[in-house]
């Protein structure tokens, strides 16, 4: 696949727990740069709250899975936002996230 198809080249090395505003929670595969920018909106009150639950997962073929979709699907935002976007998760993604909870004891 050639570079030009991706809008980001983030790789995925914690997880993280996010508190939307309304109070529910989700669990979202992540990295440091993107954990900062969930700090940011946490400040803005754009979300609730994010905390990271486990830092330097190892790159699994489910976290290299995730990371293509999410690395196709999703241009990591720049500090001057005012929205926070949650990442759409098909049922397949959902599949890999679950799978990387469960090999790293998470849930």
């Amino acid at each position: 696949m050639a570079d030009d198809e991706y809008k980001s080249h983030e790789t995925l090395t914690l997880i993280e727990e996010i508190t939307r505003l309304d109070g529910s929670k989700y669990i979202e595969i992540s990295n440091m740069v993107q954990n900062g920018r969930a700090e940011l909106a946490a400040e803005r009150k754009l979300i609730q709250e994010v905390r990271i639950i486990q830092l330097n997962i190892p790159h699994s073929i489910h976290v290299a899975k995730y990371e293509d979709y999410i690395n196709k699907s999703y241009s990591m935002p720049t500090e001057h936002f005012d929205r926070f976007t949650e990442w759409k998760k098909p049922p397949a993604m959902q599949a890999e996230i679950a799978a990387i909870l469960k090999e790293n004891h998470v849930g």
